[in-house]
């Protein structure tokens, strides 16, 4: 493996970021389509399997619990994997900003599925597919990954600013 003296490794330059930026990417789209997976297959057995799932009625409540089982899935798959290289500045702090971030998600994502079914009153598989599963998990995908990257998972540059190693040292004295 050659090494290009004139590429620079300089974690801040534009070329790096950009490659940093394109990995995390691809990883948590990785997470992402597994977590989406089990959300539309988990939904769609609640409210369509045999016809008429068990929740068929509660479209919104088999689409918060399908939220909730892919999320477990995506905070693992993206703390062991995609940003596993990020400050861990205590697990409750992590965990609690994990599940505000995707309660506000879930919220974005019921959003276009509550507005088919009960304002345009479409309903059925690909109304409530299009409405929730793509519609929705894309705008709650956007909203995820930009609070991930921000405030669940931060970089390891931004927990060592000057202002963090100074709130450090307060916690500890």
């Amino acid at each position: 493996m050659s090494v290009n003296p004139g590429a620079s490794t300089d974690p801040t330059t534009a070329p790096t970021r950009l490659r940093r930026l394109f990995t995390e990417l691809a990883k948590f789209g990785t997470v992402g389509v597994v977590a989406y997976i089990v959300d539309v297959g988990t939904y769609n057995v609640l409210v369509f399997a045999g016809g008429e799932g068990p929740l068929h009625d509660k479209p919104l409540t088999a689409k918060t619990l399908a939220g909730i089982l892919a999320t477990l899935v995506a905070y693992t798959g993206n703390r062991q994997w995609t940003f596993r290289d990020r400050d861990r500045r205590g697990v409750v702090r992590e965990y609690t900003l994990f599940l505000i971030v995707n309660a506000v998600a879930l919220g974005i994502t019921l959003l276009p599925l509550a507005i088919s079914r009960y304002v345009l009153d479409l309903r059925g598989p690909l109304a409530d597919n299009i409405s929730a599963n793509i519609i929705g998990v894309a705008l709650g995908t956007l909203f995820r990954f930009v609070a991930y990257r921000t405030w669940v998972f931060p970089h390891p540059e931004v927990a060592d600013s000057p202002s963090s190693v100074q709130e450090q040292g307060e916690r500890r004295g």
